[in-house]
């Protein structure tokens, strides 16, 4: 696979004016204007290839929107160099437009009078979509993101589920390479958010989309995502696969032991006790390599054990550590 997306070095401040509070303070401001600098993305490197997806994470404020915004040339960089398909973003908006998508979750395509159909049309004109093209696109589309029941309905009646997935068709209906996509399940329930991220995964691996996605719903990234790009403050901390973090955190893996009775006390070398039931013992299994038989093993027989259960961590507690250990970096 080819790098269509190489970011080097890429920094980008902003200078806010400083504010003075009280009477006095404000006719300073009125006088003259100090600033302060900000950094929204600091020093930031990395690459991606044609067909992958990749979730961007940070907390609020670490720079994710910033990052986007000068990827699809919104905003440009302070320093350093970056390329999207071969283009510097912000010097060839209008070419680079043509092959890229972009939703985000609080923002509308859509026209908000005219019916979901009229928007759609209005895109393919834009973006001088050969007609027969955007016939095939919309009917694949509109079947695989179940929109025929509303294709024909004023944009502003539609629920919100229903709103997103005709941003995710528009985004698409001039088959871009890359599709950026900025909390795009964001205040969706629970099956509207299912809907999305299936069609999202089908999208990057049968159409081979590649998908850059920033967002605070963890499950988003865990099904669509294979690989992270995690930031915090603008910088970047960690550039890999899921699972690569989770070794790099330590698995801690939960069992759980049921007995027909309580059996007294269970010590194993191979796993810590953490809770204590009586009947029920839980332990977590803090070395990769250790396996459930190797549990099993060491437990032996004798203790009546009626049940057992293993479970990975899952994305939340694993991201939710890696930031309260707030490493410098996570060897690659």
């Amino acid at each position: 696979m080819s790098e269509i997306i190489v970011a080097d070095g890429v920094t980008k401040r902003f200078r806010q004016p400083k504010r003075y509070s009280g009477l006095a303070g404000a006719i300073k401001g009125l006088i003259s204007r100090e600033f302060t600098e900000v950094r929204a993305v600091e020093d930031i490197s990395f690459t991606i290839r044609a067909g992958e997806a990749v979730g961007y994470l940070g907390p609020n404020g670490a720079g994710k929107s910033t990052m986007i915004k000068m990827m699809t040339g919104i905003l440009v960089p302070t320093g350093g160099a970056l390329s999207v398909l071969g283009r510097t973003p912000h010097e060839e908006r209008m070419v680079n437009a043509r092959e890229i998508g972009v939703v985000f979750g609080q923002r509308s395509q859509l026209w908000w009078d005219l019916p979901v159909h009229d928007s759609f049309e209005l895109h393919r004109r834009i973006y001088d979509v050969p007609e027969a093209r955007y016939r095939e696109n919309l009917a694949h589309l509109t079947r695989m993101l179940g929109m025929e029941s509303y294709l024909d309905r004023a944009v502003r009646q539609l629920s919100l589920g229903q709103r997103m997935r005709a941003e995710m068709a528009m985004a698409l209906l001039h088959d871009p390479r890359i599709l950026f996509l900025d909390e795009p399940t964001i205040g969706l329930d629970v099956v509207a958010k299912d809907a999305v991220r299936k069609f999202l995964t089908e999208v990057n691996r049968e159409r081979g989309v590649t998908i850059i996605l920033t967002t605070h719903d963890l499950q988003d990234i865990e099904e669509i995502c294979p690989r992270l790009i995690m930031v915090d403050d603008g910088k970047l901390l960690f550039d890999g696969e899921l699972k690569r973090l989770r070794t790099a955190l330590g698995a801690r893996r939960r069992l759980k032991l049921d007995f027909a009775t309580d059996p007294g006390p269970v010590s194993l070398t191979s796993a810590r006790l953490v809770s204590d039931e009586g009947a029920s013992k839980h332990f977590l299994i803090e070395n990769e390599e250790t396996s459930l038989v190797d549990v099993l093993a060491e437990l032996g027989g004798g203790h009546g054990l009626k049940d057992v259960s293993l479970e990975e961590p899952d994305i939340e507690e694993v991201i939710r550590t890696f930031y309260q250990q707030r490493p410098a970096l996570v060897p690659q």
